[in-house]
């Protein structure tokens, strides 16, 4: 099917090079959305042209992308918050601006691949041992970490560290930041990398950051989302304005220019 903006064509080794940027379930749904994407491009190159843009000129893809910035950073204008708005932002999310809670831990691991379960289940059990061991005299975990452990942490007796969260993988933070310091974990517990014996030590809570140390973070997010909106806004009213043929836009397509 033929793609046209305004009697311009798009043709359809152009999309076919443009679906791999947008994976669907389909190549029927990819090459819809790569057809949706060079449309909203074209209809910008076009209003750049229109508009004197001189960068628009050029052959090459760059040139382009140049005019369609120029165009946008001319048309589009993104007020800077203020003070007030700032400080709103700041009262209203103020989980957002904390450190983050950390957690000092120490832990043995048994490596066993996931797939083999003869091997994680008597790592289970050997693991289920020791940690009456460790609950009556914490220091057997620097030595069972030292002796056993599969992880580089064995030369530090087993530390990790202080860690927060996303520093290590879900199924060992579960068990992990639901202990009190000094506890040890009651069970076992299996990762993709193994079967683990964990102890809390120490852990710290986040703390709440000052208005002063976030304001130009809340600022450049504002306006990084006021800007988005009001590019969405200006290449609807254009797709509004345009005659296109050979796809079926429905909503505005989700593409770099518009995101």
């Amino acid at each position: 099917m033929t793609v046209r903006v305004n009697g311009a064509e798009i043709d359809e080794a152009t999309i076919a090079a443009e679906m791999q940027y947008h994976p669907a379930g389909s190549a029927e749904g990819a090459w819809e959305r790569a057809a949706q994407a060079l449309v909203v491009r074209e209809v910008l190159r076009q209003e750049a042209a229109r508009a004197g843009v001189a960068e628009v000129l050029g052959d090459e893809p760059s040139a382009d992308d140049g005019a369609i910035e120029a165009l946008l950073a001319r048309e589009v204008s993104v007020p800077v918050a203020d003070e007030e708005t700032c400080r709103r932002y700041y009262e209203a999310n103020r989980k957002r601006f904390r450190t983050p809670d950390t957690y000092l831990a120490d832990h043995v691991l048994l490596a066993v691949p996931p797939e083999d379960r003869a091997g994680r289940d008597a790592a289970k059990a050997r693991a289920a041992a020791w940690i009456p061991q460790i609950m009556a005299d914490p220091s057997a975990m620097a030595e069972l970490a030292g002796r056993f452990s599969d992880c580089p942490s064995k030369t530090s007796g087993g530390s990790l560290g202080w860690v927060e969260r996303g520093q290590t993988v879900p199924e060992f933070e579960t068990f992990l930041f639901s202990l009190e310091p000094g506890e040890v974990c009651g069970l076992p517990i299996e990762t993709r990398y193994g079967v683990h014996v964990v102890r809390l030590i120490d852990r710290k809570a986040g703390v709440d950051l000052p208005l002063d140390a976030v304001r130009s973070r809340i600022a450049d997010y504002l306006a990084d989302s006021v800007r988005r909106r009001a590019i969405h806004q200006y290449i609807s009213v254009l797709l509004g304005q345009a005659r296109i043929e050979g796809v079926n836009l429905g909503s505005l397509p989700d593409t770099p220019l518009v995101q």
